[in-house]
């Protein structure tokens, strides 16, 4: 799909290939107004596409820009009435799009559980929710409804095609990171246990668990400072957990930014150079040369010279 947000390096076409084989999984019809408009929403090749693209983002953008202020006491105090009904018109206009890709879909079901309909239909629920159900009032803080309107900003993502190769990087690193994020807790459970036994509730370390707290934090780098080891042995824990730190957030960087570069910049996969035992496998053959008619007569000089 080509957007705005569509860096100049990535292929259009590519782009687009793509954004049409993940749409097509909701059904495109055949011919008709339906199909038509689904060129529209689902698709950005033509001229209304690629302007509905652009009032959306603004749209977007807009919307949760209106969530922020709202959330300022000062502002809302002196503008609450006036993002009401800029509220109401954004809500009106998701409306209108969340129903116009149901309409345009042969499975509108399949879309509406997805997660781009649920981000949808996020984006505009909460709205409804507060006006045809005050009660809720008493049962949760309205505010909190309204805040969750700035899930709307997960829909830009449908538009970023660096997002999507992010997402792609992050993916396919899945098993790795799963292993690497494994080696922490076990990191963590280890460490946070010898701390409680060496500290104790005397400092601070009531629990295992409050041990495993101080050691998350401490590994993170973080340190919020209410839990500090008192004895000699316990800063010397700290100091192990502080520098393994900065090799552990280091890891994740490392293994999505290889898979990015593996991948490419248009999604698809590089052949890297093997090293260590891969470095032994032969090299793929080269195409034969083609001789010049000088460097033919040499060689079959040599030939007849060598058969004598």
């Amino acid at each position: 799909m080509t957007t705005p947000l569509q860096s100049t390096a990535t292929s259009p076409i590519h782009l687009a290939a793509d954004s049409a084989v993940g749409d097509a999984r909701f059904g495109k019809p055949a011919d008709g107004w339906r199909r038509a408009l689904f060129s529209v929403i689902f698709e950005s090749e033509s001229r209304l596409g690629r302007l509905f693209d652009l009032i959306l983002i603004a749209v977007i953008v807009t919307s949760v820009a209106v969530v922020i202020l709202d959330s300022v006491q000062a502002i809302h105090l002196r503008a609450g009435h006036v993002f009401g009904v800029l509220e109401w018109v954004f809500t009106g206009l998701f409306t209108l799009e969340y129903i116009g890709r149901l309409a345009c879909v042969k499975r509108p079901l399949r879309y509406a559980t997805s997660f781009y309909g649920v981000i949808d239909l996020l984006a505009l629920l909460p709205t409804f929710l507060v006006a045809l159900a005050p009660e809720f009032a008493y049962l949760i803080d309205v505010r909190i409804l309204r805040l969750l309107r700035v899930f709307r900003i997960f829909k830009l993502s449908r538009y970023s095609a660096e997002y999507r190769a992010l997402v792609s990087a992050v993916a396919a690193s899945r098993r790795k990171i799963t292993v690497f994020v494994g080696f922490v807790m076990l990191v963590v459970l280890v460490m946070g246990t010898l701390m409680y036994v060496v500290e104790g509730p005397v400092h601070g370390f009531t629990s295992i668990p409050v041990a495993i707290y101080w050691a998350i934090s401490t590994m993170a780098t973080v340190g919020f400072g209410d839990l500090v080891p008192k004895t000699d042995l316990g800063r010397a824990i700290a100091s192990v957990m502080m520098l393994l730190g900065w090799g552990v957030l280091a890891v994740p960087t490392g293994i999505v930014t290889a898979e990015m570069a593996r991948r490419g910049p248009d999604d698809d996969v590089v052949p890297m150079a093997g090293r260590g035992i891969l470095a032994m496998t032969p090299p793929p053959a080269m195409p034969p040369r083609r001789l010049t008619p000088a460097a033919r007569r040499r060689a079959l000089a040599q030939h007849r010279r060598g058969g004598r």
